[in-house]
Formats: C-alpha cells, sequence, structure tokens
C-alpha cells in the first residue's frame, strides 16, 4: 500500500484521528445492548456483567502511564499500530469466550489495545496543530467521533435479533484491522522530539505534570464529568431493558438524543475556542452537566416509570460534557509541548481509572433502580464544577 500522508489542513486527517478516538467508545457501546443477553448466556449477574466494564476502563487506564511515554520515544505511529493489533486479537477472544472470567481477560486486554487511538490521536492533534488551534481541532474531532456510537449501540441491537452477541466482537476486530491499514498508509509521524525512556526522567516527567495544579484539576473534573457518562452507560441497558421495559432492538435509538447532544456541545465548543478562553468554556460545561444530572435524579425520584426523565436532561449533559473535554485536554496539554504523548496519557489514565471504578461501584449497588446510578452522577459532576470553578478564578 502507498505511503500518501495526509496534509494537515486535509478533514480527512480529522476524519481518520476521530475514527481512532472512536476506539474507545466503540468498544463500550457497541455491546451494551447484548450486555443483559450475554449476561444470561455467560450464566452470571448484573455485578459481573459491570465488571466486563470496569476491567476494560482498568486495562485502558493502566496502559496509559506506559503508552505515553513510549510514544514520546518511539513515535506515535509504531505504537498506534501495534496497540490497535492487541485490541483485534483481544477482540476475537472475546467472540471466543464461553465463560465470564475469561470474557473478562479479554475486555482487560481489548481495553490495552484500545487506550493507544484516544491517546495517540489526542497527541498528534497537540503535535500538529498547535496550543491554540487544538482545542478547535479536538471539538471538531469530538464532533465526527460521536458518529460511531450513534450508530454503534443501535446496530448492536439489531443484529442480536439476527445473530449471536460474539459477532458484535468480531465486528470491533475488523473495524480495528481497518484502522491498522489506514495508520500505515495515511498518518503522518508526528514526534517533534525523543524522549528518554530512563525510569528516572519518566518519574520525572510525570511528577511535573502532577504538580502543576492547571493540569491536575482540569484532568480530574474531566475525569469527573466523564466518569458520570460510563456510570449512565454501565447501567443503562440493565435500565432501560430490564427495569423500563424497552424491547432490545429500540435500546439503540435511546442514545440517539444522547449523541445529538454531544455533537451539539462539540459543535457550540469548537465556536467558542474562538471566542472563549478554555477555563470558561469547562466553567460552563460542568455547570450544566450538575444541573441536568440533579434533574435526572429528581424525575425518577418522582416518576419512577417514565423514561423522558432520564432521557432528556441526559441529552443536556452530552452538550456539557461536549464543551468539557476538548476544552479540558486543551488545557492540560498545552503547557508540555515536549512531552505531549505523557501528557495525554497521563489524563487518560486518570480518567479511565475514575471511570473504572465508578462503574464498578455502581455495578455493586444497583439492583432494581436506578437510583445508585443517578446519584453517582450528581455526585460526581458537583466534584467536577468545584474543580472548574477552582481553575477559572486561580488563572483570572
Amino acid at each position: 500500500m502507498a505511503h500518501r500522508h495526509l496534509n494537515p489542513d486535509s478533514p480527512w486527517l480529522l476524519a481518520l484521528l476521530a475514527a481512532l478516538v472512536a476506539l474507545g467508545p466503540l468498544s463500550v457501546d457497541m455491546y451494551l445492548p447484548a450486555m443483559p443477553v450475554m449476561m444470561r448466556a455467560l450464566d452470571t449477574d448484573i455485578g459481573h456483567m459491570h465488571l466486563t466494564l470496569s476491567t476494560y476502563l482498568t486495562g485502558f487506564a493502566v496502559f496509559h502511564l506506559a503508552c505515553g511515554p513510549l510514544a514520546d520515544r518511539f513515535g506515535r505511529k509504531p505504537l498506534l499500530v501495534g496497540g490497535t493489533l492487541v485490541f483485534v486479537c483481544a477482540c476475537l477472544g472475546c467472540a471466543q469466550s464461553d465463560s465470564v472470567e475469561e470474557l473478562l481477560v479479554f475486555r482487560f486486554l481489548q481495553g490495552l489495545g484500545a487506550c493507544v487511538g484516544p491517546t495517540l490521536a489526542r497527541t498528534v492533534t497537540r503535535d500538529i496543530f498547535g496550543p491554540r488551534r487544538a482545542a478547535r481541532a479536538l471539538s471538531l474531532i469530538a464532533m465526527l467521533m460521536a458518529l460511531g456510537p450513534a450508530v454503534a449501540p443501535t446496530l448492536g441491537g439489531f443484529v442480536l435479533l439476527v445473530l449471536p452477541w460474539p459477532v458484535i466482537f468480531i465486528f470491533l476486530a475488523v473495524y480495528g484491522a481497518l484502522m491498522v491499514l489506514l495508520i500505515q498508509a495515511y498518518l503522518p509521524e508526528s514526534l517533534p522530539g525523543r524522549q528518554s525512556l530512563h525510569p528516572v526522567s519518566i518519574a520525572r516527567n510525570y511528577a511535573q505534570l502532577i504538580a502543576d495544579p492547571s493540569f491536575l484539576s482540569v484532568t480530574v473534573a474531566s475525569a469527573l464529568v466523564y466518569g458520570g457518562l460510563m456510570a449512565y452507560l454501565s447501567s443503562s441497558s440493565f435500565v432501560y431493558i430490564d427495569m423500563l421495559g424497552v424491547p432490545v432492538q429500540y435500546f439503540g435509538f435511546i442514545f440517539t438524543s444522547t449523541v445529538a447532544g454531544y455533537i451539539v456541545g462539540s459543535g457550540i465548543s469548537a465556536r467558542l475556542a474562538i471566542r472563549w478562553e478554555s477555563r470558561q468554556t469547562m466553567l460552563l460545561g460542568t455547570a450544566l452537566c450538575v444541573m441536568t444530572s440533579a434533574c435526572m435524579w429528581a424525575g425518577n425520584t418522582l416518576y419512577t416509570d417514565s423514561i423522558w426523565v432520564l432521557l432528556l436532561p441526559m441529552t443536556g449533559y452530552a452538550i456539557g460534557m461536549g464543551l468539557v473535554l476538548p476544552h479540558a485536554m486543551a488545557i492540560a496539554m498545552a503547557p508540555f509541548p515536549q512531552m505531549a504523548g505523557t501528557a495525554s496519557a497521563l489524563l487518560g489514565f486518570i480518567q479511565m481509572g475514575l471511570s473504572a471504578v465508578s462503574t464498578a461501584l455502581v455495578g455493586t449497588l444497583l439492583t432494581d433502580s436506578p437510583q445508585p446510578m443517578l446519584m453517582a452522577m450528581v455526585a460526581v459532576n458537583c466534584g467536577a464544577l468545584v474543580l472548574a470553578a477552582r481553575v477559572f478564578l486561580r488563572d483570572r
């Protein structure tokens, strides 16, 4: 295959980066409608099915710590290709699993491999577009990336009507293999300069990031907002299908308004990047996430059998998330061009680590009511708002 690297100004470069970022969400969203079916097929319970997501997120989080320094040393492309090949093999392993324990092992490996797509796509964006244009580019990538999660749950639901659940993981393996071919052919290497892999140097870089108050505050704030989303996603199939009686083939349509909200939020985010500072947009987004998660909690308390009290506010939550995530990434990575891979990796580790904890915790509490999910969403978003406000006031 000929190597025709895409020009930095080409919209196809943003589309390829968005497709790489989508590896993570697709690995979560496409199998969501299958979770109740898989629970019965593997003879397990809700708590263990939540662990299949928590284990994936744990693998996703853990490999960040190695992925960033390796990419800063050897380049973005070798890590992208190697990690995506691990993802492909793990997807095939998931499809062959006949026990929940076996599935947990392959979901962990799937998380390890999927980690490189979103982490290094963010890094390549920072390399190519620089600190000021990165927020807008990341917002546009988020808009494109949202097309995958818009289709994935619906596609997964319809697949289950005619094909067994392992086909979902085979589809993901094919998607990953296609990404390997496109990376090799079209993605330029963007490493600005090689960093040392000496443990002392790596530890010093991570210590520098952790000691930076803005980096840590915006990273944890965005991680809490994302953790709220993961608490919702991990519980959604049980809440909507088992508790509220939504047919499995219609489950994916529930996410249409959420994905539309995220696209709208990312579009607004891209426009605000021209006029507002990132810390202002981030504060607005976290405030919106607090308001909408509180509305979901109150609405479900009053109307326990309605899907609309969850569905409509979740659209607003997704808009808030579209405002928060791209600008948090831009703020976090802006001061560290010489170690953008390490900064992106630590951001992803914290984000996915907190998400893994939130999904596992909600899984232990969820039985016959959405209330544990909703209380967790309110709690984490209140924490995010406090941190976003601190960053806004500190940098004024």
